[in-house]
């Protein structure tokens, strides 16, 4: 039979997370490790940067090495037109260039009605396509929205 010091203990340290579950729930799940699935070139370090970027703001990427994204573009519904050097996917919307992780979290926030978001290009300055070996340049560029209909508008703007 347990001492009933022991019991004490357990009862206490129970009560005590039970305590403050109402307060670490919101912090766990406003932190979730969210999957993202990448189809990219095995030789771009680009698209490896921006992977970087992902991972640095708790997404847990993986790569799908490929030599074209045309297939998981029309696979994830992302209009051509829009098309970047990697097509990814993460929470049931199609995710196409250098966007930055922040407008991710946005989306798997709001979760619009739309097959995702684009980056057309590749603008210096966006996730993957900074630091030093782009000589710390920037260009202005748009994230948009793109819905089902493959119109886009602006989500938000870089300059």
């Amino acid at each position: 039979m347990p001492h009933p010091s022991s019991r004490r203990r357990t009862l206490v340290q129970a009560l005590g997370v039970a305590a403050l579950t109402p307060w670490l729930a919101p912090v766990i799940a406003a932190n979730p490790r969210t999957a993202v699935e990448i189809w990219k070139s095995a030789e771009c370090g680009c698209c490896q940067g921006w992977m970087t970027h992902l991972e640095g703001n708790g997404f847990v990427a993986s790569a799908i090495h490929n030599e074209g994204n045309e297939s998981a573009r029309r696979l994830l519904g992302m209009p051509p037109a829009l098309g970047s050097c990697h097509t990814a996917r993460v929470g049931g919307y199609a995710i196409e260039g250098h966007v930055p992780a922040r407008e991710i979290r946005r989306l798997l926030k709001e979760r619009p009605a739309a097959v995702g978001l684009a980056v057309a290009g590749m603008p210096l300055g966006s996730p993957g396509m900074d630091g030093p070996d782009f000589d710390h340049r920037t260009q202005p560029y748009d994230v948009l929205l793109v819905l089902r209909d493959g119109r886009t508008r602006i989500y938000q703007s870089y300059r």
